[in-house]
């Protein structure tokens, strides 16, 4: 998909999008044979429930129906969340992972897997698991430390309550 293209669908779509409450979060124009296949990705800090992408795919539906932007021939328009595994890329897509496990690939060069605390403007706190019984330990990593991360999936989470021992203890060092 040209630069261009992708520009005016973003233009052409986005305030849609926000109209719904939902943020714009990928547009991607892909050939399957003969036929394009529109993917737009939305999400929102609540998530995206199965009405509301029905209804913004409704009215993108109609959007794209009047206006050119995908050109003359046939395309399918699939309107989609993020995903489990989900990248994260924004400020908010980190703000919406708070309490999920996270692998982050450190700039330092390494990598760490752990679980977003809390999250501010400058950076996140975050809880690293412990190791054959030990325990977890806190951590801070700023944005600029950061050079991928992306949400894990996790199947048998023993403790999904966020405010764990580990943040207890950031806060009572941050009082002190």
């Amino acid at each position: 998909m040209s630069t261009t293209q992708s520009e005016r669908l973003r233009e052409l779509l986005e305030p849609l999008v926000t109209s719904q409450g939902l943020d714009l979060e990928e547009i991607a124009v892909d050939s399957v044979g003969r036929k394009r296949v529109l993917s737009v990705i939305v999400d929102s800090d609540t998530g995206a429930d199965l009405d509301q992408i029905a209804d913004v795919s409704r009215a993108l539906s109609a959007k794209l129906d009047e206006s050119d932007a995908m050109g003359e021939g046939e395309y399918t328009l699939e309107v989609g969340t993020p995903g489990a595994e989900r990248a994260l890329t924004e400020h908010r897509h980190y703000v919406r992972a708070a309490g999920r496990l996270v692998k982050f690939q450190l700039h330092e060069g390494g990598e760490i897997v752990a679980r977003i605390l809390d999250v501010d403007d400058d950076g996140l706190d975050v809880e690293v698991p412990g190791v054959k019984g030990r325990k977890a330990t806190a951590r801070r990593l700023t944005f600029a430390d950061i050079d991928k991360a992306r949400v894990q999936v996790e199947f048998n989470r023993k403790d999904s309550d966020v405010d764990s021992d580990v943040a207890k203890d950031m806060k009572e060092e941050e009082e002190a």
